[in-house]
């Protein structure tokens, strides 16, 4: 009896440390030359991958994404979009049919493998689609380092979805996620999941890019050119050096998580210096469409002041806005959006909301395909909050998050919503996925910030990215803050916002006024608790704020950018209606109101307030 339990104490002991492993992460080395045939729309690449295993496993096997091979008839993304029909992302089908299935076969995309070596000795490797497997010759010790070489040929698919050639804007070659990419690996082991359409994990990693093609394109890209001279478009002195009528470009770029760049002939550059920030770079096809780009500068070098203010110092040495995809895609040092804006505020918009992805996405670099709300939302709010400030609406709005409050409520009338913590890929409906990713997860910051103040809040971001910079946190490392900072218990609303659709939704019930006070009741109709932030006017124009807690965060709000407020008794989160009594008469007040900064996402807003008559 004692040797069992002595035994099972051992076992407990042994269990306890390996959930107590140090924090790591993998990293990786790329040296690719590329050669380019830009009539046949083409081209070869060799790639020497060193890559190092800092985690404490050996590996026996390595996985790859080829994400061009999704782009062809009956592959898993057609599938998936021919599944969805209508209810699919607009993007990949026209009237319920997928836009893949009449790829024509010669611009099918393809990654064609030649051959792999790990430190020199040949590798079996297996094409699951956009999922290479290699069956490693050796193993990869924890905390070793081991090299792959290989070879292969593309084709550049049609462009469908962010990659692709001659684009709908005319710009002939789109190189986003184009090469081997090695999966990244982590506690949760290697992040395989197929390309079906939505976002990308990796490790990160260091690039030494050599590109050669036609020397009358011009390129951008998320790096550092590191030979100006000798190309197009960077340099007015430029003596172009050209081989067999080929130019030769050579990037670098440190500790980003993906290498993307576009090309094209006609592309145009334009650059400038951001005081204490990168050295941003224009690239666009200039024309009456793109004039706009023209006024970019300033709001551009505003926007990175305010984002290295707010959340924390962009890292990277330069930023490249590229004119190429399909609408908007982040990538390391870059991002490709569509060029011809209507006006400087749409430009700035795309630009703001693809811009931020350099800290949501590529500098806190969480899992987008299990995590999508953490980077989309997190990043939608930093666009909200800078485009406030940029571009001020000429109605003055209680916070700037309000248009994406009414949008939600709009949305959930439809009664259609899907769960946040679905993974990106398995949203079922396109605008679900939207509104899921993007505003619920906006929302969950602006919530955040009406439960624990948004002095707390900004207290938040900023210690989130200085402990999780250029690192892959989860939501648990998130939360782990919020409450660090605001003494709260959060874990319910975090559960509730990210892992249910259920909805909040808070009314007055009735009001009684006697000859010194007032008697208000409140109701709560939802299904998701929360304090509540209750306010009178006076007839004098006072307004008076009372906070109501409730005992799910145990420690309440102390203080509020949207004004003072006195703390009463908290609301019992399994009590349907709280009574409060305040010392005002009927004849003392003007207005009644839940929350009058109109940041709680209540879904039904006509009884939030009373106009006392």
């Amino acid at each position: 009896m004692k040797k069992s339990i002595v035994i099972l104490f051992a076992f407990i002991i042994s269990q306890l440390q390996g959930q107590q492993t140090a924090y790591y992460q993998q990293a990786a080395k790329y040296k690719m030359d590329i050669d380019v045939n830009a009539e046949k729309f083409t081209y070869s690449g060799k790639q020497t991958l060193t890559y190092t295993n800092n985690s404490p496993d050996e590996l026996n096997v390595a996985y790859f994404h080829l994400y061009w091979n999704a782009f062809k008839p009956n592959s898993m993304m057609d599938q998936r979009v021919a599944g969805q029909g209508k209810n699919g992302d607009s993007r990949l089908q026209k009237d319920g049919i997928s836009r893949l299935a009449s790829i024509p076969k010669d611009q099918e995309g393809a990654q064609n493998i030649h051959w792999i070596k790990q430190n020199g000795k040949d590798v079996k490797f297996e094409i699951q689609e956009t999922i290479m497997k290699v069956y490693l010759a050796e193993p990869i010790k924890p905390n070793t380092t081991t090299t792959f070489t290989m070879e292969w040929d593309a084709v550049i698919p049609q462009q469908i979805r962010r990659s692709g050639r001659n684009n709908r804007e005319g710009v002939d070659m789109t190189m986003t996620q184009w090469y081997p990419k090695i999966a990244e690996y982590d506690y949760d082991g290697w992040a395989t999941f197929d390309y079906i359409g939505r976002e990308f994990h990796a490790p990160f990693s260091d690039y030494d890019v050599t590109i050669s093609i036609d020397k009358n394109y011009v390129i951008g890209a998320g790096g550092v050119l590191e030979n100006p001279g000798e190309v197009k478009g960077y340099d007015s002195n430029a003596k172009i050096k050209a081989v067999k009528n080929k130019a030769t470009w050579k990037w670098s770029a440190k500790n980003i998580l993906d290498f993307a760049w576009s090309a094209d002939r006609d592309y145009s550059v334009d650059s400038f210096q951001v005081p204490e920030g990168p050295k941003v770079y224009l690239v666009y096809q200039k024309n009456d469409k793109t004039k706009v780009w023209s006024e970019a500068q300033p709001y551009v070098t505003k926007y990175f002041q305010i984002m290295n203010s707010h959340f924390g110092k962009y890292v990277y040495p330069t930023y490249a806005f590229i004119q190429g995809g399909d609408g908007g895609m982040e990538y390391g040092m870059c991002t490709m959006i569509l060029g011809e804006a209507k006006d400087i505020e749409g430009l700035m918009g795309l630009m703001a909301h693809e811009g931020s992805h350099s800290w949501f996405q590529q500098m806190v670099a969480t899992n987008e395909s299990m995590r999508p709300w953490m980077d989309e939302g997190f990043t939608s709010y930093a666009e909200s909050l800078v485009m406030y400030q940029l571009f001020p609406p000429k109605d003055q709005y209680p916070n700037p998050f309000v248009r994406t409050l009414d949008g939600y409520r709009n949305f959930i009338k439809r009664g259609i919503e899907e769960p946040a913590v679905w993974l990106g890929d398995h949203h079922d409906n396109g605008t679900s996925y939207t509104y899921s990713t993007y505003v619920k997860g906006e929302l969950y910051l602006v919530e955040l910030g009406y439960i624990i103040g948004e002095e707390n809040l900004n207290k938040t971001m900023k210690q989130y990215f200085q402990n999780w910079s250029m690192k892959h946190p989860t939501d648990r490392d998130f939360l782990h803050i919020a409450q660090k900072v605001s003494g709260m218990d959060l874990k319910w609303f975090h559960h509730y916002w990210i892992n249910t659709t259920k909805t909040i939704d808070y009314g007055i019930k009735d009001v009684k006024y006697d000859a010194q006070s007032t008697t208000i009741t409140l109701i709560n109709k939802g299904q998701v608790p929360m304090p509540v932030d209750f306010s009178v006017m006076t007839t004098d124009k006072k307004i008076v704020t009372y906070q109501i807690p409730t005992n799910l965060t145990h420690t309440w709000k102390e203080k509020d950018i949207y004004g003072d407020f006195k703390t009463v008794e908290y609301w019992p989160w399994t009590q349907k209606e709280y009574t409060l009594t305040i010392p005002y008469s009927k004849s003392q007040l003007a207005v009644l109101g839940i929350d009058f900064s109109q940041r709680l996402a209540d879904v039904n807003m006509e009884d939030n307030f009373v106009e006392v008559k």
